[in-house]
């Protein structure tokens, strides 16, 4: 019989995970029990993603803001401060501000405006044309920015971040100066001390910086990077894509994890003779529309994933083969015709004009993205997402 589903995303529940858990078991049993009890079977190229969270909670990987203090003092010097471009996030950021604050006498803390990085709003662009202002090369200081555009609270938290890091800043003993700018050779300007807290566009602004005469430049990526007092650590991205877990603790974003997934993938072929991809996802790429925040606060989707995930899709365009290579037919002669196109597609369609319109992006950002959605960031408690049939195309039964 003709299958009539493609592609199912399912959330599946498991244990609340604790430091030392033997994760990929739990991650195989839970899915086969979820399997089990909902009666399907596992597939062939089935793909299993595990949320970046419990991956790091079972490494234990956690600092404490005194962890961040200390290693600020050690790497920035300890005095003034340059810290620039951070995100507007109480989950991602205001902890690590405050270890920041903890580990200096003075912060100069310039915004980005009227965004920062990931579309969190401190200003609206119609608002910057009324006053005349170009961002690009007018820099503010928080007096000219209160006078122009007053209290503004983010649409969804209801908080003036402005406020909230200025006052958090000086709630550890250090002072603070608040600018916005976009250049990041501003900062300079203050001090030649600087950490740099962009995600995506770090590597550009330290080589700005450094080449300005900057003479101590850290990103959060290399606040971190090696325990410090016993702390957690990343080597790769430091302080990148950790966030909140309690007042005065940071979950960081996972260590070293392929072995992590080529286990599970393994376990998988051992109980099942089925071979799965695996991967451990974070934030997906995406955007709100009406927010405007793009969602991606982590360093990348996924840190780890097995091979058969490297790629962009290889896909044809059916309402273009629909509407342009057979467009004389219909019905099953229709359908006869795409599923040959389908079957004799080239291995490589870029360029072509009967892909055009798919989506040209990594297979772990599509994927972890489907994950991530599916998966939520509340209390679905489902940390373990299954997907079946998402490499299937019009040919498979």
């Amino acid at each position: 019989m003709e299958r009539k589903v493609g592609t199912v995303s399912r959330g599946v529940r498991c244990p609340i995970i604790r430091e030392g858990d033997d994760l990929a078991n739990i991650v195989v049993d839970s899915v086969l029990a979820a399997a089990e009890s909902e009666g399907y079977e596992m597939r062939n190229r089935d793909v299993v993603a595990v949320t970046e969270s419990v991956v790091a909670r079972a490494q234990g990987n956690y600092a404490s803001v005194d962890a961040i203090a200390t290693d600020i003092r050690a790497k920035l010097g300890g005095g003034t401060i340059g810290v620039i471009f951070p995100i507007l996030s109480r989950n991602r950021f205001a902890i690590c501000l405050r270890g920041i604050a903890r580990g200096a006498k003075k912060i100069v803390l310039m915004l980005s405006y009227p965004s920062d990085e990931v579309g969190n709003e401190l200003v609206s662009l119609d608002k910057l044309d009324e006053a005349k202002i170009n961002p690009y090369s007018d820099v503010l200081t928080l007096e000219r920015y209160r006078q122009l555009f007053g209290e503004n609270l983010h649409p969804f938290t209801l908080v003036d971040y402005v406020q909230y890091y200025s006052d958090l800043i000086q709630e550890e003993g250090c002072q603070v100066e608040v600018i916005f700018a976009n250049d990041p050779r501003v900062i300079l300007n203050y001090t030649k001390n600087v950490l740099t807290c962009d995600i995506h566009t770090r590597a550009r602004t330290k080589r700005l910086l450094i080449g300005a005469g900057a003479e101590k430049v850290c990103g959060l990526d290399d606040i971190l990077t090696a325990p410090v007092d016993g702390s957690g650590c990343n080597e790769k991205y430091g302080l990148l894509g950790s966030n909140k877990s309690t007042e005065d603790k940071v979950k960081l974003f996972p260590r070293e994890c392929t072995g992590l997934v080529k286990d599970i993938q393994a376990k998988f072929l051992e109980k099942t003779g089925k071979l799965v991809e695996v991967m451990v996802y974070g934030d997906g790429a995406f955007k709100d529309p009406v927010g405007k925040i793009w969602e991606l606060a982590d360093p990348v989707v996924s840190p780890a994933y097995t091979s058969g995930l490297e790629g962009t899709p290889n896909e044809l365009k059916l309402k273009y083969l629909a509407d342009n290579d057979f467009a004389g037919l219909s019905g099953e002669d229709l359908k006869a015709a795409i599923e040959g196109a389908i079957r004799q597609k080239d291995s490589n369609l870029a360029g072509s004009m009967a892909s055009q319109g798919t989506t040209p992006r990594r297979l772990t950002d599509l994927i972890g993205s489907l994950c991530d959605l599916t998966s939520g960031s509340g209390d679905k408690g489902t940390p373990i997402i299954h997907i079946q049939g998402y490499f299937d195309n019009y040919t498979n039964d």
